[in-house]
């Protein structure tokens, strides 16, 4: 882990790594997932990383979607459990635009299943 970290820090503060491990032998399974504090790091170790070799080995760097984070642990610290809880990566702000609403109109709003 402390390798991976060393690594990926030359292009941006690294806020939390998932070292996916097989859950009978405890091995590494050659992959991670890797947080930074901001996106330009991701877009930089992506640009940077992809296709390079490590060790002999050639890696593979890409962006995520849909990342499903592990289930929480009891020896999670404060940060991961915070990750964990807001999401990991950076927010894009809300679209505007000239066609968008005003703070004036309504806008419908679904409602759950069971109100009326």
């Amino acid at each position: 882990e402390g390798d991976v970290i060393c690594v990926f820090s030359q292009y941006g503060e690294v806020v939390n790594i998932n070292l996916v491990r097989d859950k009978k032998t405890g091995k590494s399974k050659g992959f991670c997932f890797l947080c930074y504090e901001d996106q330009r790091s991701t877009i930089l170790a992506v640009d940077n990383f992809n296709g390079i070799k490590i060790k002999g080995r050639t890696i593979r760097v890409d962006h995520v979607a849909n990342y499903r984070p592990p289930k929480e642990s009891e020896d999670w610290d404060d940060v991961t459990r915070a990750l964990h809880a807001k999401g990991c990566g950076v927010k894009t702000p809300p679209h505007s635009s000239s066609d968008s609403l005003s703070e004036d109109e309504d806008v419908p709003v679904k409602k759950q299943k069971g109100e009326e």
